[in-house]
């Protein structure tokens, strides 16, 4: 609107100059009056063009492609969710269960400090999870309808499998999706204040300076310090990810901030395992959702509690008796 209204003044101005020195609209004007040369009307200044994306950005571009190539050479990053070739037992998917619902990744409050793998608490949420994705503006028109189609599914996907109202959602979001790279740093820090004002300081530092190592992360936060019942959370993906790389983080970032925190070596078929074999949620994974969120295992309950309880449903959820 400014713009626009600025060249109506413009026009306005040029025509009474134009008006007030023109001889043969007045009889008043002297003989020896010469005509002055008509003022040359404003030239529209061109748009400014949108800058490039900085030398940073292109290079984890072409980084991260590498890496995704590399995998996709090792026939890793697979997307099949595992078959004849991944077989588990119902005690193997209770063991994972518990190595990767009962243990945090990281030391609370250190930073990216390597936990004890001591066995903690049952933490997930028990209200529900309004999905919202917030995009960088680095990040082209396409990619955005892209991610959010898949977004989209995939939280159907988690509801689906969890029982528990999960759902991608315009506004009110309380488990945010932040998809933003290198020259998204202004946009990631004023969002960070106005979403997460109380975020941990080595928390948001986490996310302001992001290691190359790491693709993605997700924080999830309770309501209180006493509390394991969790009422928001926010990831961070990387734009400058090639396409099935974002997508794993989405399906990683989002099953962890639900409550399968850790990863653990031994867990396959699963995306909870550093080695990158899979790269979307498996069938062992969407066990262990339902596990987590089946109601007779509550925030809080201890790994003692909870190990009696975990086996029953592990033996109803492979159909298999007592192992």
């Amino acid at each position: 609107m400014s713009r626009r209204w600025s060249n109506i003044l413009w026009s306005c101005a040029a025509f009474a100059l134009l008006s007030a020195c023109d001889p043969l609209l007045s009889d008043n004007v002297p003989a020896d009056t010469k005509p002055q040369a008509r003022p040359d009307r404003p030239v529209a200044l061109p748009e400014p063009e949108s800058a490039g994306p900085s030398d940073a950005a292109i290079a984890l571009r072409r980084y991260y492609a590498r890496v995704q190539e590399d995998l996709l050479a090792q026939d890793l990053l697979r997307v099949d969710g595992g078959g004849a070739d991944t077989p588990f037992t119902e005690s193997m998917l209770a063991r994972n269960f518990e190595r990767i619902a009962l243990v945090e990744e990281y030391t609370r409050g250190a930073g990216l400090q390597p936990s004890s793998g001591a066995l903690g608490e049952i933490k997930k949420w028990t209200g529900p999870v309004r999905v919202g994705v917030i995009f960088g503006d680095s990040m082209s028109t396409e990619d955005k309808a892209q991610d959010r189609a898949e977004l989209a599914s995939y939280t159907r996907r988690l509801a689906r499998v969890t029982g528990h109202p999960i759902s991608l959602v315009p506004s009110r979001a309380n488990f945010h999706i932040l998809v933003m790279g290198e020259d998204d740093k202004d946009q990631l820090r004023a969002t960070l204040d106005r979403i997460a004002p109380g975020m941990e300081a080595s928390s948001r530092a986490i996310f302001l300076n992001l290691p190359r190592s790491i693709h993605c992360l997700v924080v999830a936060f309770a309501e209180n310090n006493a509390s394991n019942a969790y009422r928001e959370a926010v990831a961070l993906v990387r734009t400058e990810h090639p396409d099935l790389t974002r997508r794993a983080c989405y399906h990683e970032e989002l099953a962890q901030g639900l409550g399968l925190a850790n990863d653990d070596p031994n867990a396959r078929p699963s995306i909870f395992n550093d080695d990158e074999e899979f790269a979307l949620l498996t069938r062992h994974d969407e066990m262990l959702l339902k596990i987590l969120y089946d109601p007779r295992l509550t925030p809080g309950m201890s790994a003692d509690e909870a190990r009696p309880i975990v086996k029953r449903i592990a033996e109803e959820l492979t159909g298999s008796g007592p192992s």
